[in-house]
């Protein structure tokens, strides 16, 4: 029933998370400034609870009430637009007191449960409609975080609706158009503060893009050719070619419309905080401050790092929010290129095994959670450890099982024990 080589690779991680985020409270007198690491060992201690009872538990009854949680999402994110704790200028924390949780954190698990019911549901469904209405179950929670703003935690909901989609037999054309969306969208949305403020010889083009009447008429021109090539593709059964032109510049019409209203909703500092990491010298003291302590931290530690609490980033408080986003750069100040290995091989460990789930099970619901799961977890990984070594975005982004934060360490631990209901099961009769 109990994975105990999965539960050891979990609970390997969650003690270094504690230990670090001790270290990340101690000050340059050696004296513990929070009480953080008290609250991670006891969310640390629910989250173990709650893996065991997810494990004991079937999964496959979380089918028929999926909806509920679904619609239960949408509502409380709803509420916490509205009546949220404003924290780091974004909107998405409710509580009371101190005690206080993410909704966005769990509402991960909530998609990824309905989703995997609709994709199950819908295996004799038409590839279109399937595809339409799971994008459209991406983008209701997804477009609700993102207007808190907490672009971080919204693009997490990207990748495990790619996964999911891949494992459930969408057509790889069909993923690939999200995919080409969402960074296209992105890319048009970042431009306008990168040609101002970051590059050095600023482009002539892109300041145009910036122009509303231009922008709108780009925006009517890839409109009206996208309609045009539907109809033809519609009604007169046209040539292949166009359907691909069709489909091109749909994607370019969807993009300039949503990057416009990104732009919108987040902050400059927001959107310098994602492109920043391709010259962080641009703004040492601002922007590029974060990657700059966090590069040094990671450069310092060497290959054996300077032993546990000898870390002088941390401990003189040059890495900002370092028991969370950068709770990396501390383990490798302190523990070195051996403490980031052993760490990345825990990590592999843990996705490999969720892999062999994913493999084995025969239950398509089952199959399907084990996929968002994995998307969400390798997203996780890859973001924040890029992030922290200059070689990605700075998105905010948590450290899964490291990081201190309750929600993040609850959801991840529910998660857990997710994938060992449905590896427990794989070989009930359905």
């Amino acid at each position: 029933m109990f994975d105990y080589f999965l539960i050891a690779a979990v609970l390997s991680l969650v003690t270094m998370g504690i230990l670090f985020i001790y270290s990340s409270s101690v000050n340059s007198d050696g004296i513990s400034v929070t009480n953080e690491y008290i609250k991670q060992i006891i969310w640390a201690g629910i989250g173990l609870v709650i893996m065991i009872i997810a494990t004991l538990y079937d999964y496959r009854k979380f089918e028929s009430i999926s909806m509920w949680f679904y619609l239960g999402l949408i509502l409380i994110l709803i509420y916490t637009r509205f009546f949220g704790r404003l924290v780091n200028g974004a909107r998405s924390w409710i509580g009371i007191g101190e005690i206080g949780i993410q909704p966005s954190e769990f509402g991960k698990v909530f998609y990824i449960i309905f989703l995997a019911r609709y994709l199950d549901n819908s295996q004799n469904e038409s590839p279109f409609r399937r595809f339409i209405f799971a994008t459209g179950i991406m983008i209701l929670p997804m477009g609700l975080i993102l207007i808190q703003p907490d672009m971080g935690t919204a693009s997490v909901y990207l990748p495990i609706f790619l996964l999911m989609c891949f494992i459930a037999g969408i057509p790889l054309r069909y993923i690939l158009y999200v995919l080409s969306f969402g960074l296209l969208t992105i890319v048009l949305a970042i431009l306008p503060v990168w040609n101002s403020e970051i590059a050095n010889n600023p482009l002539r083009i892109i300041s145009i893009l910036t122009e509303l009447k231009f922008r709108f008429l780009l925006i009517a021109a890839t409109g009206i050719i996208t309609l045009v090539g539907a109809v033809i593709r519609r009604y007169y059964k046209g040539p292949k070619y166009i359907y691909w032109i069709t489909y091109v510049f749909s994607i370019l019409f969807l993009s300039l419309i949503f990057s416009f209203l990104l732009g919108k909703v987040l902050k400059d500092y927001q959107i310098k905080r994602l492109i920043v990491f391709l010259d962080p010298n641009s703004d040492p003291l601002g922007t590029g401050w974060n990657i700059i302590q966090s590069k040094i931290a990671i450069g310092a530690g060497g290959m054996t790092g300077q032993g546990y609490l000898n870390g002088s980033q941390s401990h003189y408080r040059f890495l900002p929010q370092q028991s969370t986003d950068f709770i990396f750069s501390i383990l490798s100040e302190e523990f070195g290129f051996i403490g980031g290995i052993a760490v990345f091989s825990l990590y592999l460990f843990i996705l490999i095994r969720i892999l062999v789930v994913i493999r084995k099970c025969p239950n398509k619901f089952g199959c399907n959670i084990a996929a968002g799961i994995f998307g969400m977890f390798s997203f996780h990984f890859f973001i924040n450890v890029g992030m922290v070594m200059g070689i990605m975005p700075i998105t905010g982004i948590p450290l899964i099982f490291l990081s201190y934060g309750g929600s993040s360490l609850l959801s991840s631990m529910l998660c857990i024990g997710l994938i060992m209901s449905i590896n427990y099961r794989r070989n009930d009769l359905y």
